[in-house]
């Protein structure tokens, strides 16, 4: 079983192999790796046509090898993730976050006992926060939170210093039901944002793989 998996983030890779190791080892990866789709969004600020054929492109040179499924990593181009959705189809095509948005609204929700569920949404690329939201259903309160500097972090190799800026912004987030990490790279600093808040968190990493696992039926 062969596994596209697209970033837009260069470190996006790391962290989805990891849990494929752990959740599905016998899959057989591919990555394809084009950081200059985050670097032209956050130049532009919104999503453009040209940027839709970007990843029509890069998917169907994924379908060519043989892949059985693509998986994309990065949180902030749904729209043009749905349109290869609907090219691929009926080929499993997953957004990096719908499969931890299903497991976290469902732990909220159970959380909430009765009253409006409260999900936070803590980010490292600010984008997301525009994008991500609308794909959480409406009975759920979102509750957006940046984690400012974290991202230069990792971008100049301070993985630490990354982990610590992301945990520090969760604490705004400690009131919540759950909390969701929106980037791959965030996957990284799950453990200190529960021992911070106290909050159970949900990542993209582990809840893409089992569902496109499920999928496949592997």
């Amino acid at each position: 079983m062969r596994i596209a998996l697209i970033h837009a983030l260069r470190h996006s890779p790391p962290p989805i192999e990891a849990a494929f190791a752990r959740l599905w080892p016998e899959a057989r990866l591919m990555n394809l790796l084009d950081d200059s789709l985050s670097a032209d969004l956050a130049r532009d600020g919104s999503l453009t046509p040209a940027m839709t054929e970007r990843f029509l492109t890069l998917s169907r040179y994924a379908a060519g090898t043989g892949a059985n499924g693509i998986l994309f990593t990065c949180s902030a181009f749904g729209p043009c993730i749905e349109a290869v959705a609907a090219e691929r189809a009926p080929m499993p095509v997953l957004k990096p976050n719908e499969a931890m948005i299903e497991e976290a609204v469902a732990a909220a929700r159970e959380a909430a006992g009765g009253r409006r569920p409260r999900l936070g949404l803590l980010a490292t690329f600010a984008p997301t926060l525009e994008s991500m939201p609308p794909e959480f259903p409406g009975d759920v309160e979102i509750l957006p939170c940046h984690a400012e500097g974290s991202l230069a972090a990792l971008d100049r190799g301070d993985a630490a210093e990354h982990d610590r800026l992301a945990a520090h912004a969760a604490l705004r987030l400690k009131e919540c039901d759950v909390i969701a990490l929106a980037q791959f790279s965030l996957a990284r600093a799950a453990p200190l944002v529960a021992a911070a808040t106290g909050r159970p968190v949900f990542t993209t990493p582990d809840s893409a793989v089992r569902k496109l696992r499920r999928l496949l039926g592997a």
